[in-house]
């Protein structure tokens, strides 16, 4: 059963008690000794084969070469052994190992998402509490148990608490929920838990520039931030010290100010006392390495290039009219104004939040690769160049409030498209979620997770230490204390170069 609690800000005067306090509720959920069901255990398990593969998949990244390089300078503290990072066999401290596995498993916005009133990639929440975990010596259960908090309390404040439209980035979610995850692993006080959850909200609060016009690497770095946040935050809540209260509803705290102001009110959903935390059922994950939003358009894409291939070349086509949501259309879509989603020499970052580019290539080529469907000599071919800028967005009503449905059987993350040949002749179709999607085409399984992995693997890790990999991690109910080094994958020799790392102040 979900309890629904109501969130208001409240005066100074009116003294707000802790236990009526969203920060203390979260706590209060993170600290119920309640098991976890073998359902979630079997989809973390997916999870962590998912985050694996993407950030194997990015390992000589910029990003991620600059933040390892960061990670590796800062040496295991002394509360435990440190934690290992991907790709390598080197320990470093647990929050410098959250910050760059972090930044590995993001980079190429291929995890797994969750959308609601707010959006998230609940995936971040890994990084943080396995750094911990390896850090303390924690079990394959406590770990269980710290993901299924953390995916959680992620997935519930992500269903109630708008942040974007406030233009606040939406991994100030990340924060507590990543804090919750880490102290139920560590079964840690209520009160403990609370202090750490309002010290994670506190710290990563920033604005969604980051996701907005020429998009930076700081897109990556963000929900790694918000990760290693949570491990201080944790860290000094043991100490002792203690966070800003009522965080959430003060009248100078996160809503008043950063949210819906000091009229707000919110209707959180939390497991009750002794309900299993399962929000991550809930969750999807991505089969092509694009933002979320763009997932069904590729698949329509897909279907498209094999039933009509006339549509491929731009000299057949007047125009490519795509209905969609309200947030495909304002943030991935010709609604944002931004007119770098049709710039030939944008970065990454930008196309992959381009739906014009990405409906476009997909349709070209029947296909998505995470590499190579971004290259600047195919982002700049110019019959791609052409098509592209044919495509245009309009927000549908309809599939808005499919979008922001609470029923997952009506819940769609995608749209129609009416492309329009010069011959007048006009090609009508739609999708309404992903064909990896639950309720998809072709939802994944264990299989497709695994699937995933050795293909992004394949040419980065031995054929060896991927089966030792996938063996550990499916044995993961019954790893014990000290064990979780072997979800770590360390890649081939020569894959990475340390020494070429780019150089800063540590």
């Amino acid at each position: 059963m979900v309890e629904m609690h109501k969130v208001r800000v409240y005066k100074s005067e009116e003294n707000l008690p802790r236990e009526d306090q969203l920060a203390h509720k979260i706590a209060t959920v993170a600290a119920d000794p309640v098991e976890v069901s073998d359902e979630v255990t079997e989809m973390i398990v997916n999870r962590i084969i998912d985050n694996a593969s993407v950030a194997i998949a990015s390992l000589n990244r910029g990003p991620i070469v600059a933040a390892r390089a960061q990670a590796l300078a800062h040496a295991p503290s002394s509360g435990g052994k440190g934690a290992l990072l991907y790709g390598i066999t080197d320990r470093v401290s647990p929050e410098w190992a959250a910050w760059a596995n972090g930044v590995a498993v993001r980079e190429l916005d291929y995890h797994d998402t969750f959308l609601a009133a707010e959006y998230s990639h609940p995936g971040d929440n890994i990084p943080p509490i396995l750094a911990v975990a390896q850090h303390v010596g924690s079990t394959g259960r406590d770990l269980i148990r710290g993901i299924a908090t953390g995916y959680e309390i992620q997935v519930d404040l992500v269903k109630a608490i708008s942040l974007h439209k406030h233009k606040i980035d939406h991994v100030a979610h990340l924060g507590p929920s990543a804090a919750a995850g880490i102290g139920t692993m560590l079964g840690l006080d209520v009160e403990t838990i609370f202090q750490a959850v309002g010290q994670a909200l506190h710290t990563t609060t920033a604005t969604r520039q980051s996701r907005k016009g020429e998009i930076s690497t700081w897109k990556a770095h963000a929900p790694a931030f918000a990760g290693k946040m949570a491990v201080e935050a944790v860290d000094r809540a043991m100490r002792g010290q203690t966070s800003p209260v009522p965080i959430y509803e003060g009248e100078d705290g996160v809503i008043a100010w950063m949210l819906d102001g000091p009229d707000a009110a919110y209707e959180v959903p939390l497991p009750a006392p002794g309900e299993a935390k399962r929000a991550i059922l809930d969750t999807y994950t991505k089969e092509h390495s694009a933002e979320y939003q763009a997932q069904a358009w590729i698949d329509l894409a897909r279907k498209l290039h094999r039933e009509h291939p006339e549509v491929t070349d731009p000299q057949n086509v007047a125009s490519i009219l795509i209905r969609t949501s309200h947030h495909t259309h304002y943030v991935i879509g010709s609604g944002a104004n931004d007119p770098q989603k049709y710039d030939p020499t944008a970065s990454r970052e930008t196309l992959d939040h381009s739906i014009p580019y990405i409906f476009a290539v997909a349709l070209q080529d029947g296909t998505w690769h995470h590499v190579d469907s971004y290259s600047p000599e195919r982002a700049g071919r110019p019959d791609t160049v052409a098509l592209w800028h044919k495509v245009t967005t309009e927000e549908d009503p309809e599939w808005t409030r499919r979008y922001h449905s609470l029923d997952i059987a009506e819940k769609a993350f995608g749209g129609s498209v009416v492309i329009t040949l010069t011959d007048g002749t006009v090609i009508e179709d739609e999708i309404a979620v992903a064909d990896a999607h639950p309720l998809g085409a072709r939802p994944f399984g264990r299989e497709q997770y695994i699937a995933k992995f050795r293909t992004l693997a394949a040419e980065s890790v031995a054929p060896e230490e991927i089966e030792r990999f996938l063996d550990a991690v499916q044995r993961l109910p019954q790893l014990g204390a000290g064990e979780l080094d072997a979800l770590n994958i360390v890649a081939k020799e020569g894959v990475i170069d340390l020494a070429s790392a780019p150089k800063g102040l540590f």
